[in-house]
């Protein structure tokens, strides 16, 4: 079952700009991965400081697996490092009615 993972990270150094080629890195290498579905990111009209990706995976163990490479992690780091903040992290998957 597909499961959306929700990445909330808000920026406190005052380079946008150098957050941007970084996230674009993180989503091409996550579109190479198995499992990947689709991804998104939002930046906050009322907080032009607070970001939001929303991405899809098939299963949850497909995102961890994407979650815990050195990749990810190494890139995660630099965008922590512009951000100056810890980046956050929820999955979701859907409710059945």
């Amino acid at each position: 079952m597909p499961v959306q993972v929700i990445i909330k990270r808000k920026i406190l150094v005052d380079n946008p700009k150098a957050l941007i080629p970084l996230l674009t890195e993180l989503r091409n290498h996550a579109k190479d991965q198995p499992g990947y579905i689709s991804g998104q990111t939002l930046k906050s009209i009322d907080n032009p400081n607070q970001y939001l990706v929303i991405s899809t995976w098939q299963t949850a163990d497909d995102w961890k697996n994407w979650f815990q490479s050195k990749k990810r992690r190494d890139l995660q780091g630099r965008v922590d490092s512009v951000i100056g903040e810890r980046t956050f992290y929820e999955v979701f998957e859907p409710v059945s009615h």
